[in-house]
């Protein structure tokens, strides 16, 4: 009886040092170790931009592509969009407009400004929607389309229609400014202390240009 026991007894530590044995081996496959391919929120660097801020204006684009001309027949991102400026290289700036890629051109305004000067103007600090919005409701709905009205200022034209462009317009207080429609059809705002008084050029180009009252 006493051998039986003594036997019972070894037996029951080997069996007890087995269990343990497999419960730290349970133990260390059920460990978890940070997963290095996720860094943190704190260790993501965040992306820097050279500026960030709003479209100061309806910007005209072909493609990827917005330059100093921002002729008017071509279509635009309205005045107010977030863009992100990430790198500027010689006349080119290159950014990110809703969270696209996209390229800004100063082709034609090169003696008159540089294209960082240029860009600042393109790309506002404030956003000028919370301007738009306490516009009169003709001016609102004009800037919205891109167009432009009688009695305008010159800060709502610009909204509308962009910045001319400098090397066609250096004095900005002179009695007009000169716009482009395409290529080949220039178009312009003549002023009357402080002002719109006109739009001239060629009728079909006029006619679209002028907002018209939705009745």
């Amino acid at each position: 009886m006493r051998r039986t026991s003594i036997f019972a007894y070894f037996c029951g530590l080997t069996v007890l040092a087995a269990l343990g044995s497999l419960s730290a081996c349970g133990g260390n496959s059920g460990e978890t170790k940070p997963d290095e391919a996720k860094p943190t929120a704190q260790a993501k660097k965040a992306e820097t931009y050279v500026r960030s801020g709003y479209a100061c204006c309806n910007l005209h684009y072909d493609g990827d592509w917005i330059n100093d001309a921002n002729l008017a027949q071509l279509p635009f991102i309205a005045a107010g969009t977030p863009i992100n400026v990430k790198k500027i290289d010689g006349y080119r700036a290159y950014v990110e407009i809703n969270g696209k890629p996209m390229r800004l051109g100063l082709d034609y305004g090169r003696v008159q400004e540089t294209t960082e000067q240029w860009v600042n103007k393109l790309v506002v600090l404030d956003d000028p929607k919370l301007k738009i919005a306490k516009f009169a409701p003709l001016t609102r709905k004009a800037i919205e389309e891109g167009k432009l009205l009688r009695g305008m200022t010159r800060e709502q034209v610009i909204m509308a229609v962009g910045h001319p462009q400098t090397n066609e317009n250096p004095n900005l207080n002179g009695p007009y400014w000169r716009y482009w429609w395409s290529s080949f059809g220039p178009y312009y705002v003549y002023w009357a202390k402080g002002t719109v008084s006109k739009i001239d050029g060629h009728s079909e180009t006029v006619g679209y240009m002028t907002y018209k009252a939705k009745k």
